[in-house]
């Protein structure tokens, strides 16, 4: 098949569109940079993709709340389309300000319903917390970017990342369907010791150590750590520790992106086969 193509969506506070493009194409896939209103004024666009990625950064200024405003605009103006993607069966991938954007807007934790049901309250620790955690993948996670990833690595950087449930029925919902993809666990490689604000193994008071959740369907995956920011060994800060086998192995971010490039390639590409001009 044709190599799958990512949207990369991208606004006023963006800053992590370039990490996120590099990630995918490193995955195999062609990127596309997308203005916020160059979507809502052309909402076709979503039909000539294969993946969608919300980056990182502080869109808008974090005004009202982070993540606020641009979730706004998607409930508003460009739901029905993202929703007609995931039917179609679209990965999408919301990191850090991203899960704060669609999970406000309504895409995570159910899309269906297109409501918020949970929240990215302002971290436990009270301060903005930049640091590298470690990870695991839950078991039952039916998540398909997490796919063969056990312990891992990545860092955070984020002020408001405390997951909260609108209620323990959402929780119990969320933990029962697999869709709890990764939560916070003890670091996999010994690093230097930090400073960090927040827990040791819960750097800000999520409730169930959340770090990340997926829909129903696995394809929606939505995470305050960033993946984009591992796809290469040296990323690692105790890399220069490593063995030459270590450092050879697929980087754990890299892992999240061949995981959704390669479900688009196994699945057959979701995305027309038209080019579409953007920007």
């Amino acid at each position: 098949m044709s190599t799958p193509t990512a949207l990369i969506l991208r606004t006023a506070g963006t800053n992590c569109d370039n990490e996120l493009a590099h990630a995918f194409e490193l995955a195999g896939a062609a990127t596309r940079k997308v203005h916020l209103n160059e979507l809502i004024d052309q909402p076709q666009i979503l039909e000539q993709v294969d993946l969608v990625g919300f980056p990182g950064g502080f869109s808008y200024g974090d005004d009202i709340a982070a993540g606020r405003i641009q979730a706004n605009l998607l409930r508003h103006r460009l739901m029905a389309p993202l929703q007609a993607a995931v039917a179609r069966g679209v990965p999408m991938i919301g990191i850090c300000n991203g899960f704060q954007v669609i999970i406000k807007a309504g895409l995570l934790p159910f899309p269906n319903e297109a409501r918020q049901t949970a929240t990215l309250a302002d971290n436990a620790a009270g301060r903005f917390i930049d640091r590298w955690i470690g990870l695991r993948v839950d078991p039952t996670s039916v998540c398909i970017w997490t796919k063969g990833l056990d312990k891992l690595d990545l860092p955070i950087a984020h002020g408001e990342g405390r997951f909260v449930p609108e209620s323990n029925e959402v929780l119990l919902q969320l933990q029962r369907a697999g869709q709890v993809a990764l939560r916070y666990g003890p670091i996999v490689d010994a690093l230097p010791t930090t400073s960090g604000g927040g827990g040791e193994n819960n750097p800000n008071g999520s409730v169930d150590d959340i770090a990340g959740v997926c829909d129903p369907s696995g394809l929606v995956l939505g995470l305050m750590p960033h993946p984009e920011r591992h796809v290469h060994a040296t990323h690692h800060p105790c890399w220069t520790r490593f063995s030459p086998e270590r450092l050879a192995k697929t980087p754990a971010g890299l892992r999240f992106f061949q995981n959704a490039v390669d479900h688009v390639r196994q699945n057959g590409a979701v995305g027309a086969s038209q080019p579409v001009s953007v920007g």
